[in-house]
């Protein structure tokens, strides 16, 4: 598959390096040499200095021959303006980067088409999701939802009063069992876990179930005393933090601190009365207690600095605060973030990724997501009438070491997957694989 991608910043190295590693003709195009050289010296790929829009630029990448063209520079009309020359020029497919939530409206979708611009993504809306998607409960590191929430991903860490500690899976797994393990991230290490394998404190978990059983989940790994998210604190009045103000429920009170006036004042017309704007440092302790941060249930840092948001965080914890959430785009971080504890982690250059990713599947899939804290990810496939996965149980399937399925939908409800299962088609299948192992997974439902 040939993939062009027109920007080389924080959003379009990371998917450059992520596609790569799967041996995808992949052309990187950036008018920046020195950005371009920094990554051609990482990856096996190609690429040309060149504007984005220029069109002896985009000729001279094989837009002629593209399947995908991705524009994924910070400027929205760039990003756009590339797509509509990249179509023009005979790519497949386009897909641009936008800040503007109005162009994603249902309405707007058939008018971009026409332009030739296929796909739109707004990592900084994807990004606040992410935010209000793991604010719902204090317990839980990362939450997501399969078909409209028949089926959820929990991911937890797990402490010394959990129940399920060192007890072989096969024991904890029986046909009533109302949940599937399905991925386990120790220390380094990422586990699709086997009937052998036991789950340490430390671990963080992820669980697949229905709703109807979050409680019993919330009760084994011992988290009943977490209290439930009402009053929230935000640090940093980015788009992000705008975003996530906006999705945030009702019931939530909700403060924001921004320590640059004008920002302020913005942040005043774009929110709603009921969210209240503080102007002043977010890393002065001083003022986080005097706004009552020791009483607030979470804290989300979102500034534009990892180190800030990881420190503000720390912080909040040691200031009694239970729920955490910390932007930390520098994807070296990421390990250390969870190593000091912090809580959840945001970033938006993995969520923008996954989200392309699926674009590239064969099969069809609804929803391709990676687990930050694992080396993991998570795609929902449809499974289509004859396909591999319905010939055999799902004991007898063979599916390849690192590739594990974590539950699926039929007829919109969620079901927990046992080796007797049979899948049929038209039901969403939730697989879980480690590593680059999506693609050989995808076999099976093609």
């Amino acid at each position: 598959m040939k993939i062009i991608i027109a920007g080389a910043g924080a959003v379009g190295t990371h998917l450059a390096r992520l596609l790569s590693n799967e041996r995808q003709d992949i052309v990187l195009i950036d008018e920046s040499e020195e950005r371009l050289m920094k990554i051609d010296s990482e990856c096996d790929l190609m690429t040309v200095v060149s504007l984005p829009t220029s069109i002896e630029g985009l000729k001279k990448s094989g837009v002629s021959s593209a399947d995908l063209f991705i524009a994924v520079t910070t400027d929205e009309s760039r990003n756009i303006t590339a797509c509509m020359l990249a179509s023009n020029l005979g790519a497949k497919k386009t897909v641009a980067r936008i800040d503007n939530y109005e162009y994603l409206l249902p309405k707007n979708k058939e008018f971009f088409n026409s332009l030739g611009v296929h796909s739109l993504i707004y990592p900084e809306m994807l990004a606040a999701q992410e935010v209000v998607s793991s604010l719902k409960m204090s317990w839980i590191r990362q939450w997501w939802e399969f078909c409209g929430g028949s089926l959820v991903l929990i991911g937890t860490k797990m402490r010394s009063n959990a129940e399920i500690l060192d007890i072989p899976l096969s024991e904890l797994s029986t046909e009533d069992t109302p949940f599937h393990i399905v991925v386990i991230k120790r220390n380094e290490e990422t586990i699709i876990p086997r009937g052998s394998d036991v789950i340490k404190e430390g671990d963080i978990v992820y669980f697949t179930t229905t709703k109807k059983y979050i409680p019993y989940i919330r009760k084994i790994v011992g988290k009943d005393e977490y209290p439930d998210v009402r009053t929230v604190m935000m640090m940093g009045g980015g788009r992000i933090m705008v975003r996530t103000a906006q999705l945030l429920p009702d019931y939530m009170d909700t403060k924001v601190i921004e320590s640059d006036d004008d920002r302020c004042q913005r942040l005043v017309e774009l929110l709603d009365d009921d969210v209240m704007v503080i102007n002043g440092d977010g890393r002065d302790l001083n003022l986080l207690k005097q706004e009552g941060l020791t009483h607030t249930d979470a804290f989300v840092a979102l500034t534009g600095n990892s180190e800030t948001n990881i420190l503000a965080c720390l912080a909040a914890k040691r200031m009694g605060v239970r729920k955490t959430v910390a932007e930390v785009e520098n994807i070296d971080y990421i390990g250390m973030a969870e190593s000091l504890d912090i809580g959840s982690v945001i970033n938006k250059k993995l969520i923008a990724a996954s989200h392309i990713y699926q674009m590239m599947l064969d099969a069809d899939v609804a929803n391709v997501k990676c687990l930050t804290f694992a080396n993991s990810d998570v795609a929902e496939f449809a499974v289509k009438e004859g396909a591999r996965i319905t010939k055999h149980k799902v004991k007898d399937l063979g599916l390849p070491k690192g590739v594990t399925i974590g539950g699926l939908i039929r007829k919109n409800k969620g079901l927990v997957v046992m080796g007797d299962t049979q899948i049929v088609a038209e039901d969403h299948v939730v697989v879980f694989c480690s590593g680059n192992m999506i693609k050989k997974a995808e076999k099976f439902f093609n």
